[in-house]
């Protein structure tokens, strides 16, 4: 805190002399934009996370890497439990905060609201564009969901044409759907697209693989539900802020656990395939 507060003090000042003695057409905001430049500038992101003692994970309820279980108000799943790893080794306090809008997780992550996005994402092209994305480190695909006793009616993508499917909005699953030329609404998350299915408001859904895994098939909460048509393979990532120092530090710290078997464990557990 202390680097951080001389940080300031340092800006202020800046600010102080250019009001005194810099063109009186510039105002007060382009002044204060750019001594938050400065900031930004010399506090590095992990410096950022390190001083203020916590790091705030973006998630989404999304077994199994970030659910509840029934009854429970803490967070659990692959994702929760690695995330709380980094964060020991870090030497800072995990705090998991719900993306109220997956659209706008970038949005989030660039105000500060998060420091970065852990929830099984999907390393595309808008994750690289907008933010720093870690390593993969675990396997993904997008599979699409139906009622187990129609399963056999839509062994491939062509005979799903017809289909009215749901999908999770700003999401791999319609990337999928567009990609495959499926017609498609747009859900919050993937448990709507799930219920949306379940209710049969829709024909089917795409959802990624670990998830289907989790909760469609015998002893799920969607035991009706199940997949056979994979639409496409992916990785997951983790995003941090552009340019963030952060994801070196990760990285580093996701290699020691892949190295020591950590993250095997961790995958058995929850029934995952990590990328190595």
């Amino acid at each position: 805190m202390k680097k951080i507060l001389a940080v300031l003090l340092a800006a202020l000042m800046l600010f102080a002399f250019a009001a005194c003695g810099g063109d009186k057409s510039e105002t007060d905001a382009q002044l204060k934009e750019e001594v938050q430049g400065e900031i930004e500038t010399i506090v590095s992101d992990l410096t950022y996370i390190k001083e203020k003692g916590t790091m705030i994970v973006g998630i989404t309820d999304y077994a199994p890497m970030n659910y509840k279980e029934e009854g429970s108000t803490e967070w659990t799943g692959f994702d929760t439990e690695f995330a709380l790893l980094v964060g020991e080794r870090l030497g800072v306090t995990v705090e998991f905060f719900e993306i109220a809008d997956w659209d706008n997780k970038f949005i989030d992550l660039e105000t500060k609201t998060i420091d970065c996005v852990w929830n099984g994402m999907t390393i595309n092209d808008a994750a690289k564009n907008n933010s720093s994305v870690s390593n993969p480190y675990v396997k993904n695909a997008q599979v699409v969901v139906m009622k187990e006793d129609k399963l056999a009616d839509y062994p491939t993508v062509e005979s799903m044409k017809d289909l009215e499917f749901a999908v999770e909005q700003g999401s791999a699953g319609k990337d999928a759907a567009e990609a495959n030329g499926l017609n498609y609404t747009e859900v919050k998350y993937q448990s709507d697209a799930l219920l949306e299915v379940q209710s049969g408001q829709s024909d089917a859904c795409i959802i990624d693989i670990t998830m289907a895994n989790s909760m469609t098939g015998e002893g799920t909460s969607y035991a009706a539900l199940g997949y056979a048509v994979e639409l496409n393979s992916e990785e997951y990532g983790i995003s941090f802020r552009k340019d963030s120092d952060v994801t070196a530090e990760v990285n580093k710290i996701m290699a020691e656990l892949m190295a020591d078997g950590t993250l095997d464990a961790l995958a058995a557990k929850y029934g995952l395939t990590l990328v190595k």
